[in-house]
């Protein structure tokens, strides 16, 4: 007798599981061509609550961890993602519509990526922050700290590049200590969740970081009213009313940063785009 395949079920990635969505909504991955590929899961209103209190949940232990245990744990994820590289390469090539070799080198880059912003997890505070000068018998020093929860939109172009745009957006969010949740791209998510999986065994704490699939369109505005999002990252939203998402966020102070055209090179602006200045005075002794 034929054995029967079995087939993979992608879910959403929230609190370090892998849940349906709530309301049992999916919607029909295909390929380039039409052809269909899974059912991945729509993420409701409830959904993308329950990832933000995850992410709430985890903010303290995960910012409270040392920079250079941060930088193990990306660097770790760079492991992970290198030793399933054949998953990710096949998975581009079906939803991508990718050449073998164009998948290859979108992994390769994409684990490039986490190493960078692993070597800056203890690096980035030195060069944020500094002494400042002041006249008095006290000295003064700046140091950068997280903002908090950001919830993210992946880059969302028609060139795909799925893992990549999720790796450069989601990698400096992590790296100052910041929680997430990301919102992965929505034609081609299964790479997005697949990396839900080198997540969970790269010593992340549980809900650190949260991936929904779904509509942008019908996530996004909640999110950016929600009052216990510190941030946004619209990286992937230029084709969206993302301005409309800016007005929404104003109302409860959250930092946005705006669309970004194609994949975010790696740069040390991404990682204090989402850091808060924390200035500390002290007194000098005397004699």
């Amino acid at each position: 007798m034929a054995r029967l395949t079995v087939s993979k079920t992608y879910k959403l990635y929230i609190g370090g599981k892998f849940p349906r969505s709530e309301g049992g909504h999916t919607f029909e991955v295909t390929t380039t061509k039409g052809v269909f590929l899974a059912n991945a899961a729509a993420a409701s209103r409830k959904d993308a609550r329950d990832s933000v209190v995850a992410a709430r949940s985890a903010f303290a232990g995960f910012s409270g961890l040392t920079a250079y245990n941060r930088g193990q744990i990306l660097y770790r994820i760079a492991e992970v993602l290198e030793g399933r590289k054949d998953q990710f390469v096949a998975e581009i090539r079906d939803s991508e519509g990718a050449t073998a070799k164009a998948a290859a080198a979108q992994v390769d880059q994409a684990i490039d990526t986490w190493v960078w912003y692993a070597g800056f997890a203890d690096k980035y505070a030195q060069i944020a922050g500094n002494g400042n000068p002041v006249s008095g018998p006290y000295f003064n020093l700046s140091t950068p700290d997280p903002t908090g929860v950001v919830v993210a939109l992946a880059p969302q172009g028609l060139s795909g590049e799925s893992l990549l745009g999720l790796s450069a957006t989601l990698a400096p969010i992590m790296t100052s200590g910041n929680t997430a949740v990301v919102v992965s791209h929505y034609a081609q998510p299964l790479s997005a969740i697949s990396f839900g999986e080198v997540l969970a065994t790269s010593d992340v704490p549980a809900g650190a970081v949260n991936i929904l699939t779904g509509d942008p369109a019908a996530i996004m505005p909640w999110m950016a009213s929600h009052a216990d999002v510190n941030a946004l990252d619209l990286a992937g939203g230029s084709s969206f009313d993302w301005v409309e998402w800016e007005r929404a966020a104003a109302q409860t102070l959250k930092r946005v940063r705006a669309p970004y055209p194609g994949i975010a090179p790696t740069s040390l602006g991404r990682i204090t785009a989402f850091v808060e200045t924390k200035t500390v005075w002290h007194t000098k002794a005397l004699g």
